[in-house]
This record gives C-alpha cells, structure tokens and sequence, in this order.
C-alpha cells in the first residue's frame, strides 16, 4: 500500500501475534503490544499497541484503542486508532477519533467521528477505555443533526 508516495507496510501483510478465532467468546478486556485479529467475539474492551484486524464474523463489544484498525465484522463500542479501514461489510455503532478514515461503499456506521491530521504526539487520538460498554446508537439522520 503506498501514501504519499511512501511505501508502507499494511495491517493485512503484517505479523499478527493473536487470534481469537470464531467461536471463540472472551468476557473481558485485551490488551496487547503486537496486533491481533478478531473472528470470534470480545465483550469488553481492545487495547492494542499495534493493528486490529475484526474479521467477517468477528465482533468486538466495548471500546478499541489501537494504532489502527481494520473492520471487516462489526465493532459495538467507541474507536480511538490513528488508522481506520471500514470494509464493505463492516458495521459500527459507536463514536471515532482517528487521524486517517476509509470506508467502503456498502459499510455501515452510526456514530461521530472527530478527525484530526497530523503524526505528533498531540495529533494522536487520546481517548481512555473503560469497562462501561458503548450503548448510544445513531441512525444516519440523527447522527447528521448530532
């Protein structure tokens, strides 16, 4: 994948170091350093240093925070990730902050987004997770007059 004339490495072709994989339901946090893939499901929240991945039959319920993320199931739950793909089968229900947002014709999302530019520091999303799970939901009319 190339930005700005610069190649990078994308979440897809990278190492990920953790796979919850379908069927598979963990009832509680996760935190990790390296980036993980999600085809099972998460109740609570993903802190992750590096990548997200949420598969096609993947779901997370509560908050993400990581460097970036790929959604290809369905997050429940706000997002923080300087890097945000929404596939064409993603859904979101939930509020973002993100430096950097793609979204496929046929994604799915209610909530806000609140976009900033930039790599420094004080450009980086700074939200904090908690236990407490996203319930706020917005249909496209109400989340344009929101």
């Amino acid at each position: 994948m190339a930005a700005f004339g610069k190649k990078q490495k994308d979440l897809m072709d990278s190492h990920i170091a953790t796979i919850i994989s379908e069927g598979c339901v963990i009832d509680g946090n996760v935190s990790s350093k390296s980036s993980i893939r999600v085809d099972g499901v998460v109740q609570g929240d993903v802190r992750v240093e590096q990548g997200v991945v949420i598969g096609d039959n993947g779901r997370i319920e509560g908050n993400v925070v990581a460097a970036e993320s790929i959604v290809f199931g369905e997050v429940r739950g706000n997002l923080q990730v300087q890097k945000l793909e929404i596939k064409s089968s993603g859904k979101i229900s939930g509020d973002i902050t993100t430096n950097s947002m793609e979204v496929e014709f046929g994604a799915v999302y209610n909530g806000k987004v609140n976009m900033s530019q930039g790599t420094s520091e004080s450009s980086k999303p700074k939200i904090q997770t908690t236990t407490q799970r996203a319930t706020n939901t917005y249909t496209s009319k109400e989340a344009a007059e929101a």
